[in-house]
């Protein structure tokens, strides 16, 4: 993210305490804001400028506007590549993204042909998403990606003989899909490894030393089996609340006249519902 730019004067990881929970959870917050999208690339081009300014020396202390533009750069810039994530695969975007397969998912009457497309649409965005927000030190090929993509769409297409493809999936299938996409999309991390760098002592902060000073210590199979794991738990804890709760409100809200009376709100209740609780359930994940 800010590694990327100019200077050697280290940027503050967060102005939260990310060794506490509830400070992760604030930071995660701020990466995955739906505002985030909102900025233009001039918007972004200035945060960039702001930056670099501080890590050059330029502005002397973090002030609201240095925060903001961090916020900009850390939603937007791939940390291993310093290039601007494609729009739709942003973690500021996961939810929307995610809540238009949803809308399509839930449209009534789609029939087993309906039900796969929009299945493949489901686990195609997931495998764009992994793949967008990767750890870049260990890149896939073409072909990998290509292979990978298809196991995963695959894994979560075919069904036993005998089963419904047009019944929707429960919560667990769903939750497994979703894991297994990561695993399968970043899978070569595990495989080779990933850099694994030194945290810098409060002294070399001090010293105006960066991360981006520091060389790597190698490529660590352990830290990319506990990264693509933590990722995949939080594809599990993430959908969790998504598929329990906006069904439980749903059940009590039809029990309500203005909802029996004007059945075709079910569905924008329905999406409404999954777009609070998927934008409070991300940042926990």
């Amino acid at each position: 993210m800010s590694a990327a730019l100019p200077g050697n004067r280290a940027l503050p990881a967060s102005q939260y305490d990310l060794a506490t929970y509830w400070g992760r959870v604030k930071h995660a917050a701020e990466i995955s804001d739906p505002r985030m999208l909102l900025i233009s690339k001039k918007g972004l081009e200035d945060s960039k400028e702001l930056i670099a300014s501080y890590k050059l020396g330029k502005v002397a202390h973090m002030s609201p506007e240095l925060w903001h533009a961090k916020k900009v750069v850390d939603a937007t810039i791939h940390p291993d590549t310093g290039e601007a994530v494609m729009l739709p695969f942003r973690m500021s975007s996961f939810v929307l993204s995610n809540l238009i397969v949803t809308a399509g998912m839930l449209t009534p009457g789609l029939g087993t042909t309906g039900t796969l497309l929009w299945q493949i649409t489901n686990q195609s965005l997931n495998v764009a998403i992994n793949n967008a927000n990767a750890n870049k030190s260990t890149p896939l090929s073409t072909s990998k990606i290509v292979q990978s993509y298809l196991l995963a769409v695959g894994a979560v297409v075919l069904r036993r003989p005998g089963s419904e493809l047009s019944r929707p999936p429960p919560q667990g299938r769903v939750s497994r899909a979703g894991a297994l996409n990561v695993f399968l999309m970043r899978g070569e991390e595990i495989r080779m490894g990933i850099d694994v760098y030194p945290a810098l002592s409060a002294e070399e902060k001090a010293a105006g030393k960066s991360e981006a000073d520091v060389p790597s210590l190698g490529k660590s199979r352990k830290a990319a089996t506990i990264a693509v794991s933590e990722t995949a738990l939080s594809r599990v804890l993430n959908s969790s609340p998504v598929m329990v709760i906006p069904a439980l409100a749903l059940v009590r809200l039809q029990k309500m006249n203005w909802l029996k009376n004007s059945p075709r709100l079910v569905l924008p209740v329905n999406l409404g519902l999954i777009l609070t609780t998927s934008l409070a359930a991300l940042p926990f994940a």
